[in-house]
């Protein structure tokens, strides 16, 4: 069993040909995300369609590539915005592995100063 809780997890934002497997995704991680795919970090990939997941991962003695596919749903993967990569916590990894969103809404504000 893989324990998120003390790793960084980090979502590559634009989608992924899933045909790559490990030496692809970590040439993306070492590329594309500009930072060593050999940290113990988690790096989360997403397909175009949205319903399948890649995550890449080294574990002191070699790589480790998990996959997920939804049978029903899709991933609530945050669109592209600003940048190609976001940091997720333990708690959110959780969320988007749970189908929900992990991108919260802006702060709301009501008009009156208190």
């Amino acid at each position: 069993m893989i324990c998120w809780q003390n790793k960084v997890v980090y979502l590559h934002r634009q989608p992924v040909d899933f045909r790559k497997s490990i030496n692809g995704l970590a040439a993306i991680v070492e590329q594309a995300m500009a930072t060593s795919a050999m940290t113990g970090n988690v790096f989360a990939f997403c397909n175009k369609s949205k319903d399948k997941l890649k995550v890449l991962y080294w574990d002191k003695t070699g790589f480790a590539l998990w996959y997920k596919r939804l049978e029903k749903d899709k991933f609530k993967w945050p669109d592209k915005e600003d940048d190609d990569v976001i940091t997720l916590t333990a708690e959110q990894w959780q969320w988007l592995l749970s189908g929900l969103s992990v991108i919260a809404h802006k702060p709301l504000s009501y008009g009156y100063n208190v």
